[in-house]
């Protein structure tokens, strides 16, 4: 299928069932993707409140092997993937030599001498050739570096309601499903692998099955949520979401003109690792500097809403730019993420309270609507 914009775009395993649910479908990434299949503010409400069912299967699944994936890992990475215990994840970056974002990606380590490395559908092939690469010249031997997307169908579970979902139709004892790890389970009878990590702010779970099962799966989480609220929900919901909960998209708050110091996440960089990684001279100047600027959140006083690219303005003069921004459907005002200038972002968190309405704002359209700084996230599920 291919739509206005292009080339033939890929279907999901699921992409039927977003047909026959009626969602409306767009291209993302070279791909056939589920834009909404209603009201996205009603499937944001859902996974606050409820659960969603989404469908990741446009992620890139990579796969490191071999007696030296680790090492291979470690030196590609710009965390210490060596150091994580079988069945447990870690959030990291591939950055270039200049320190610049590549990609930011989850990496599972599955066996002794396996990782499942998720990258960013529009980033797949990015991260599969650098870590070829970089596996190649590591370690030329001991590590190999496989594209497995095409054997992979992944389904997201989110919201308060996950495990009530999920329970009644998995052999896994969800109690013990800690965070950032990953289980070899059953669903509805098929062999899944089961992680609990998410990008909503929601406690829920992600499904990595084969093509074949994804269906049945996701027919199966249906029929098990139909009395605790579930709800199909597409990239809209996903992104308003993952917004309010302040987590970086690759292409706004990421990018390879930025490093991880830049967005506030140099806690993923480990420069005390053993032996050399890609970036690490750049990453380590970086680190020792003053930041020229800073990722912070902005809640608008108006109803206008700030997008991606528009100028934030402090004292009437532009400071920095928005990364991301949406209606919030559960703060009920427009929220953004942006980047602004370290001084300003100090000057601002000084004057609070009352930084008065001509002192930050963001240039909608040719007009300076106040908005306020505050901490980022914007949500956090209660405790």
């Amino acid at each position: 299928m291919t739509d206005s914009r292009g080339p033939e775009l890929r279907r999901t395993p699921l992409t039927s069932v977003h047909e026959r649910l009626g969602a409306t479908l767009t291209g993302f990434a070279g791909w056939l993707m589920p834009l909404r299949y209603g009201s996205e503010t009603a499937e944001h409400n859902a996974v606050r409140t409820a659960a969603g069912l989404f469908d990741l299967s446009h992620m890139g699944e990579i796969m490191v092997t071999g007696p030296d994936a680790a090492a291979a890992l470690d030196y590609a990475l710009v965390g210490q993937p060596s150091a994580l215990a079988p069945g447990r994840a870690r959030y990291t970056m591939i950055c270039a030599p200049d320190g610049g974002i590549l990609d930011d990606l989850i990496v599972y380590r599955l066996a002794d001498d396996e990782f499942l490395v998720v990258a960013n559908a529009a980033n797949t092939d990015t991260v599969l050739d650098a870590l070829t690469d970089r596996a190649g010249t590591y370690t030329p031997a001991g590590a190999k570096v496989s594209d497995r997307t095409a054997d992979y169908a992944l389904i997201a579970l989110q919201g308060p309601n996950a495990a009530r979902v999920l329970g009644p139709v998995t052999d896994a004892d969800l109690a013990t499903v800690k965070y950032y790890a990953s289980y070899p389970a059953t669903v509805a009878g098929h062999r899944i692998l089961l992680a609990r990590t998410g990008y909503t702010g929601e406690d829920g779970f992600e499904l990595f099955t084969g093509p074949q099962d994804a269906e049945p799966i996701w027919d199966a989480l249906t029929e098990a949520g139909a009395a605790c609220g579930l709800v199909p929900a597409g990239l809209a919901a996903r992104d308003t979401l993952r917004l309010e909960a302040g987590m970086p998209l690759y292409g706004n708050e990421l990018g390879p003109d930025l490093t991880p110091f830049d967005a506030g996440l140099g806690r993923v960089v480990k420069l005390d690792k053993p032996g050399d990684f890609v970036g690490r001279t750049a990453l380590a100047e970086r680190a020792g500097e003053e930041p020229a600027r800073e990722l912070v959140g902005l809640v608008c006083r108006s109803r206008r809403v700030p997008r991606h690219g528009y100028d934030v303005l402090w004292d009437g003069a532009s400071c920095g730019k928005v990364t991301s921004g949406a209606p919030s459907p559960t703060l009920g005002r427009p929220i953004a993420m942006a980047y602004v200038a370290a001084g300003v972002a100090s000057q601002a968190r000084e004057a609070l309270p009352a930084s008065g309405p001509d002192r930050l704002a963001v240039d909608v359209r040719g007009n300076a609507e106040p908005a306020d700084l505050v901490s980022l996230p914007f949500y956090r599920r209660p405790a």
